[in-house]
């Protein structure tokens, strides 16, 4: 690959993640602050990302893969997001803000899968060269935060109270008005299917890999998949507005320590597979959940700060042991025939399904611990999702009979 498309594809890459991290980590403090939103409506507003995760298969599977280049379907989309996101900018309640961004989420997530097929277009050997340009995704989410937390400092206390946080859908709109401009520069990545041939709407969501549900054991990790979802969407729906309320200082550009941890453990995963195997490498990962949660209720951002740092970084074990592990697991029990269908399941499940039900159950219950004042109980909040991640781990720890699952980095 030529060091000027390697460029391209970086930078695309950066931007792709930094467009996401720039407003989505936020999101809920914003809500909450300045939109005065309840826990049930910004349950809504994240679960934005679910419908957009359901939605998306269509859009790529029936125009992306059969009509137009996908770089050209980035740029659009991207372009139509950066409206979108200037009017979010500008909204002045929930009802007004709402609409705006379920239609963002339905144009951002499938370009997620956009940049991935314009990335595989110009590589030989995927599983060597992608990994250095999707790690510029991860430095785009984190360069974000940093910027929200240290150079504009719109997540201070003062920031929030005097509505800077707003700001953070002003810079993404920009963010996302050049990555689609400057998407139409990309190399051409035409589409993969004749638009002659038929589709079905079970092959777009991936349904044809149902009939692996047969195998008592890819039907444990399905439905645990579908379950470790619910202490998932409390992390993304509570945790920065939780550090906010409590005083952390900077605490989005504290939150990237999560993204940091999670490029450290990605490279670690291939050792704790291969030494321990699958059962035992998503065991941990499930425990990481239960563990991550406790800390957050009995930290707090004074002389226990360091507990909640501690479960911030444990984010790259929570999400690269069991979500990455479950990715390499569901390739090897489909084989060829079935991996791109059973991959667009479990995204389905999880993403879509599992994100939807746990944004519902993490806003109910966010509401049961609101106090008068505005503030939460955030201990019994936070027991809700650990005890949840501990009932999946012991189930999934009971049924899953082990088995060996090569590790291919």
């Amino acid at each position: 690959m030529k060091t000027s498309t390697k460029f391209q594809l970086s930078f695309m890459m950066f931007l792709e993640f930094f467009i996401w991290g720039g407003w989505f980590v936020t999101l809920g403090t914003f809500l909450g602050n300045n939109l005065n939103a309840s826990g049930g409506e910004i349950a809504q507003a994240f679960s934005t990302q679910s419908w957009g995760a359901i939605i998306a298969p269509f859009i790529i599977g029936l125009i992306a893969d059969r009509y137009f280049n996908a770089e050209r379907i980035l740029g659009v989309l991207h372009l139509l997001g950066a409206v979108l996101m200037y009017q979010m900018y500008g909204a002045t309640d929930f009802s007004q803000f709402y609409p705006f961004v379920l239609g963002y989420m339905i144009l951002y997530m499938p370009t997620l899968a956009l940049v991935n097929s314009v990335s595989f277009n110009q590589m030989k050997d995927p599983s060597k060269e992608f990994a250095f340009v999707r790690v510029f995704g991860t430095i785009g989410w984190i360069a974000a935060g940093l910027i929200i937390s240290y150079v504009f400092l719109w997540d201070s206390t003062e920031g929030i109270e005097s509505g800077l946080l707003r700001n953070t859908f002003l810079m993404v709109a920009i963010a996302s008005a050049v990555l689609g401009l400057f998407s139409f520069t990309l190399p051409k990545t035409p589409p993969r299917v004749d638009r002659k041939e038929k589709v079905s709407i079970s092959s777009i969501l991936g349904l044809d890999a149902l009939k692996l549900l047969k195998d008592r054991n890819f039907l444990v990790f399905f439905i645990s998949s579908v379950l470790i979802c619910i202490p998932l969407a409390f992390y993304y729906q509570n945790a920065n507005p939780f550090l906010s309320e409590i005083g952390m200082d900077n605490p989005t550009g504290k939150m990237t320590i999560g993204q940091a941890s999670e490029v450290i453990f990605m490279l670690l995963l291939p050792y704790f597979f291969k030494k321990f195997g699958f059962k035992k490498t998503i065991m941990v990962g499930m425990l990481a959940w239960t563990v991550r949660y406790l800390l957050f209720a009995y930290g707090n951002a004074g002389d226990l700060a360091f507990m909640l740092i501690i479960g911030i970084a444990l984010h790259g074990i929570c999400y690269d042991f069991f979500f990455v592990s479950g990715q390499i697991y569901t390739d090897t029990k489909a084989g060829e025939k079935y991996k791109s269908a059973a991959q667009g399941l479990i995204t389905l499940a999880t993403y879509g399904v599992g994100m939807l039900i746990g944004f519902w159950i993490a806003g109910k219950i966010t509401d049961m611990f609101l106090l008068e004042d505005g503030s939460h109980t955030w201990e019994n909040i936070w027991v809700y999702p650990a005890g949840f991640a501990l009932v999946v781990l012991i189930v999934f720890m009971l049924l899953f009979k082990n088995e060996e699952v090569s590790y291919k980095n």
